[in-house]
């Protein structure tokens, strides 16, 4: 099979990046934008993302969709695109690039194919891919060679055996490490806020740890307009750590942290709106004061 035509569920801040760099290098990208909103909108056309309107267009003309979604609608988009494939009898090669459980994707495989597509697990590491040489797509399963195509096409696709889940395995090991120590720098950040220590913690942290002082640095305001998304991936780590028997309850503390963040105006901002020259020292300040609120709304809910 020979890719000419992409599918991209959903051209976000991720997946219009994808459909950029596709683009760039002679493929034709689509998407299936009605009911999405005007900021989807906006994104898939800044890619130059051919709009068809509906799901089943996008399966008829499409040779290859990727779904980089967030966590929670990754099974429901491919119970969707399943149930196209199987009313129209066309096999295509569907690609499941979120950042899930190998569980889930596993089960999220048998969606498709139990209709007659194609499946590949894939996970992305790194930024959206506008500066090259920074982001790697891990792929497995199969039919990850066909995939493999794309490399062609300005993606650095990495196949790392036949086995549904590696992928998506590999992205919950990393996404731990990277995502979870922005949640613990940023929860022990506020905490030195509240004691009136944060200037002092700092100044050690910068001299003791410079490195990671520059992570934290880069990471956390970055972080604040993603926040929501990045709530259910620490939900996934925190399910594939159980199923692993080990303890899943560090993952649902940073996915707690995240929650939080998300209810502040910092994080209510899109990534376009956030301000790039925000001092990490403001964004403490805002959140250790916004939290607070958070906080006790949702304990209010929750009681």
């Amino acid at each position: 099979m020979q890719i000419q035509t992409v599918g991209i569920l959903s051209p976000g801040d991720m997946g219009q990046a994808v459909a950029a760099v596709l683009n760039q290098n002679g493929l034709e990208t689509i998407a299936a934008l009605n009911e999405r909103s005007d900021r989807t909108r906006q994104l898939a056309a800044s890619a130059k993302v051919r709009d068809v309107g509906s799901l089943e267009k996008l399966v008829i003309e499409s040779d290859v969709v990727l779904s980089i979604l967030v966590p929670a609608a990754a099974t429901q988009a491919a119970e969707q695109v399943a149930e196209v494939i199987s009313s129209l009898g066309k096999s295509i090669l569907y690609v499941d690039c979120n950042a899930i459980s190998p569980q889930k994707v596993k089960s999220i495989a048998r969606i498709i194919e139990s209709k007659g597509g194609q499946f590949v697990d894939a996970s992305i590491i790194g930024p959206p891919p506008r500066v090259p040489n920074r982001t790697r797509i891990y792929a497995s399963g199969k039919e990850a060679v066909k995939f493999q195509q794309l490399r062609e096409y300005g993606l650095d696709i990495r196949a790392i055996g036949n086995e549904i889940g590696r992928a998506s395995g590999l992205k919950i090991c990393y996404a731990a490490l990277t995502k979870g120590l922005t949640a613990i720098g940023t929860e022990l950040l506020i905490a030195a806020h509240r004691l009136d220590l944060d200037e002092q913690l700092w100044d050690e942290v910068s001299n003791s740890q410079p490195e990671l002082a520059k992570i934290l640095s880069r990471s956390i305001p970055s972080m604040t307009p993603k926040a929501h998304r990045w709530i259910g991936e620490m939900e996934e780590i925190a399910e594939t750590f159980e199923g692993l028997e080990l303890t899943e309850r560090i993952f649902q503390g940073a996915a707690e942290v995240y929650r939080l963040v998300k209810e502040t105006s910092l994080g209510k901002e899109t990534p376009e709106e956030r301000d790039s020259n925000r001092a990490l020292e403001d964004i403490i300040t805002t959140l250790s004061q916004e939290t607070l609120t958070a906080e006790s709304q949702l304990q209010t809910v929750q009681s």
